[in-house]
């Protein structure tokens, strides 16, 4: 009688509504919250370095009609797009080579050291890039003994593309095994028997059965490139600013919140536009099925 009666109040709307409302308190009050009060503030007004309540436009206008901001936009998108491109390229090969190529155990190890980077600092490791990447660094003294360089990788868009795959290589690498992995290994192996050089496999199999893990790998490189400040801070020398600095030299000129709000409401909107696009193409196909 009793299994009966859980079996009954599991089933009733209320009871699947308490299970929900944890997660929906969490995403009120810690994401669209937030999320809300950065837009309306992005048409308050600062007089005499305070910030007023108000409804205006004038500070999309500023922000919007500016010749720097787009620079800045379109700079960010372009590194955080060639993030994603490199990053998952270099990537795949050691996904493969984990999914497919060696045992559970060694795999296990495998995903455990690729996971130990993010108990450390991301700050600490990368000024650790200053010694590697200066003139006078690691990688200048090796290409020195070939009679190369010294070549300037500091405050460039290298320097800001090695910063951004310091922080995301590790988890694509994560996200890409575990969906190779999932690959039922029958298909590939019937690729085989009918004639697929392995080169072949790869694209022609593997990588569509595996389209949906690597779409989401790349997509949280992608937004984990486009809202990073540290790399292109430290690493690119911030000239030209990308969105992330931009917001903090506006907040700095005057007190500016509500401009600097505008910028962060338009990389939000960018994120938001690319996450649905990505999501749908990504399950595309599986949801046509």
């Amino acid at each position: 009688m009793s299994n009966e009666n859980t079996t009954a109040a599991s089933g009733h709307p209320l009871f699947a509504w308490t299970l929900r409302l944890p997660i929906i308190i969490w995403q009120v009050l810690f994401f669209l919250g937030p999320l809300l009060f950065m837009v309306a503030m992005s048409f308050f007004l600062v007089k005499n370095y305070r910030m007023e309540e108000a409804f205006e436009f004038k500070n999309w206008q500023k922000m919007l009609t500016r010749g720097y901001f787009w620079d800045s936009y379109f700079l960010t998108l372009g590194l955080a797009a060639l993030s994603t491109v490199v990053t998952s390229l270099v990537a795949f090969p050691a996904a493969f080579a984990l999914a497919f190529k060696v045992s559970p155990a060694v795999r296990r190890w495998a995903l455990f050291l690729l996971i130990i980077p993010f108990f450390t600092s991301y700050l600490v490791r990368i000024f650790s890039w200053y010694v590697i990447l200066a003139e006078s660094g690691v990688v200048n003294a090796i290409l020195a003994h070939i009679g190369l360089g010294p070549y300037t990788m500091l405050n460039t868009k290298f320097g800001t593309l090695v910063g951004y795959m310091t922080l995301t290589l590790p988890l694509v690498v994560v996200l890409q095994t575990f969906s190779l992995a999932n690959i039922d290994r029958n298909l590939v192996q019937a690729a085989f028997n009918l004639g697929c050089s392995p080169f072949r496999s790869v694209y022609a199999v593997i990588v569509p059965l595996a389209k949906t893990g690597l779409i989401v790998a790349a997509l949280f490189c992608f937004i984990l490139s486009f809202g990073d400040f540290v790399s292109p801070y430290y690493l690119g020398g911030s000239k030209p600013p990308t969105l992330p600095i931009l917001i903090i030299d506006t907040t700095k000129s005057g007190q500016q919140w509500p401009r600097a709000a505008v910028v962060a409401v338009m990389m939000m909107i960018t994120l938001i536009t690319i996450a649905f696009a990505a999501i749908t193409l990504a399950y595309r196909k599986r949801a046509s099925r």
